[in-house]
């Protein structure tokens, strides 16, 4: 019984999650780039809502041409998302010292999300 009200729990959030990523003009794989970005209150402070979806939309873009089948187990091709991500949080001056964990973020939510992309 406690397993199928955690469903149902999660499936309300992930609607809400849904409904909120639509309220502010993304979509859900921008949406999940976004809140990687925003996990941080102080990058949202620094930064700006609409500049971190800028960065979301520009990141989604980026990764997903990047992205291969087996990118999460070659270290190189892994590498070379992480590079990709670094460059674009630099091009729009996202903290330095919140970089790092935007980018193991990023990559975490990447990861969850590829399955879709290839």
């Amino acid at each position: 019984m406690q397993a199928i009200e955690e469903l149902i729990k999660l499936a309300k959030d992930l609607d809400a999650a849904t409904k909120a990523g639509k309220e502010m003009g993304l979509t859900e794989d921008e949406k999940a780039f976004y809140d990687a970005l925003a996990a941080n209150d102080s990058a949202v402070t620094a930064m700006g809502d609409d500049k971190l979806k800028l960065i979301a939309a520009e990141l989604i873009s980026q990764v997903k041409k990047s992205v291969t089948i087996d990118w999460t187990l070659r270290e190189s091709a892994r590498a070379k998302i992480k590079v990709i991500v670094k460059r674009i949080l630099n091009k729009h001056g996202y903290p330095p010292d919140l970089q790092e964990e935007a980018v193991k973020t990023v990559l975490a939510q990447a990861e969850l999300l590829c399955a879709e992309w290839v």
